[in-house]
């Protein structure tokens, strides 16, 4: 997902505190993520609701050029992120999209995120993306996550398929994908303008029905 959904420029959220109120809730209640997300715990990280103390921690690790070089620009300033959070927020209440801070362990704030927007109804089909600070590249803290991330989506969200695009120049990510099991199908053209050049994308996709395959042979415990 390099482009990112919320988009800076037609935001018009009021700081609340209703909404700082709800953007700050991690613990859940119910099963039912629409009301908040359920805590993941993994040995290298945890991935949890977005908070608002999380805003300046985003800040320093997504937008430097190495992370932000192939993705939609993040916001810019603490505030921005307060906004994006916020906007998150509401987008899963409406069930639209979820978004899952990366937490790694022994760190109280987030350090990255995973995003999964529904492309239709009821997420039968939905596409996902991933930050993570440069700092915690090589750790394995990506392929724990996105495990209970790509979980999440075909157990808890319903979904049957998942997308994701990344630009063929981010080798990083393509590899990425490829080590959760993702399936490369093609190659959209000039599909994603990035500093006012249109790059090409390649397109993956994971089954349900793979994934749950391939769970069953690795096989860790997702929660």
């Amino acid at each position: 997902m390099e482009k990112m959904p919320y988009q800076p420029q037609l935001d018009t959220i009021e700081m609340s505190a209703t909404a700082m109120a709800t953007a700050t809730q991690v613990e859940v209640t119910t099963s039912d993520w629409r009301a908040g997300l359920p805590v993941m715990q993994g040995a290298t990280a945890t991935l949890r609701e977005l908070r608002m103390s999380d805003a300046p921690s985003l800040l320093a690790m997504l937008a430097t050029e190495e992370v932000a070089r192939f993705i939609s620009p993040p916001p810019t300033t603490i505030e921005g992120f307060l906004r994006f959070i916020s906007w998150a927020q509401t987008q899963r209440m409406a069930g639209n999209y979820v978004c899952f801070a990366v937490v790694p362990t022994g760190y109280d704030t987030a350090v990255g995120l995973f995003q999964v927007r529904r492309l239709e109804p009821g997420f039968a089909t939905a596409e996902w993306g991933f930050a993570i600070g440069s700092g915690f590249w090589g750790r394995g803290i990506f392929l724990e996550c996105a495990r209970l991330v790509v979980n999440f989506t075909f157990e808890d969200l319903g979904a049957h398929r998942l997308e994701a695009r990344s630009c063929v120049r981010n080798s990083r990510g393509n590899g990425a994908l490829r080590k959760v099991g993702a399936v490369q199908e093609g190659v959209l053209r000039r599909s994603f303008l990035k500093n006012g050049e249109y790059l090409d994308q390649v397109l993956w996709s994971i089954l349900r029905e793979d994934w749950r395959q391939a769970k069953s042979v690795w096989g860790p415990k997702l929660h």
